[in-house]
C-alpha cells in the first residue's frame, strides 16, 4: 500500500490550497489518516487528523479555524484545506496512515510529502 499526496505549490499569502492524499488501497480502513508537516529547521509538526470510519476531525493549533480534513471513502483519497495562508505555512506537507491521531508515531504508512511554498 501507498500514500500519494499532492496539491502543493506556491500559493500567495492570504490564499488556499487543497492537498489531497490517495492510497492504492485500504490502508485508511478503520485506521486514522494524518496529515503533519516538515519546515525547514523544524520538527515535524501535527496538521489535522480524521477517523477515517467514523469522520472525526482534529485541528493542530496552528491551523485551526482555518482548515478543514476530509475524506472521500470510495475514493480512497483525503484532503486538507487551508484558507488564509501564512508565510509560516511554508513545509513539505506529509499524509499519514496509522491507528492514532497527534504523534508521529501513531503513524505506520508515510507518503513522501508535497511541497507548499506561500509567497509573501
Amino acid at each position: 500500500e501507498q500514500l500519494e499526496e499532492s496539491g502543493g505549490g506556491l500559493v500567495p499569502a492570504g490564499g488556499s490550497l487543497r492537498l489531497s492524499c490517495r492510497t492504492s488501497g485500504g490502508a485508511f480502513s478503520n485506521y486514522a489518516l494524518g496529515w503533519f508537516r516538515s519546515a525547514a529547521g523544524k520538527e515535524r509538526e501535527f496538521v489535522a487528523a480524521i477517523s477515517w470510519a467514523a469522520g472525526s476531525v482534529f485541528y493542530g493549533s496552528s491551523v485551526s479555524g482555518r482548515s478543514t480534513i476530509s475524506r472521500d471513502i470510495g475514493m480512497n483519497t483525503g484532503y486538507l484545506e487551508i484558507h488564509g495562508l501564512k508565510t509560516e505555512d511554508t513545509a513539505r506537507y506529509y499524509c499519514a496512515a496509522g491507528g492514532g491521531y497527534f504523534h508521529t508515531y501513531q503513524y505506520d504508512l508515510w507518503g513522501r510529502g508535497t511541497e507548499v511554498t506561500v509567497s509573501a
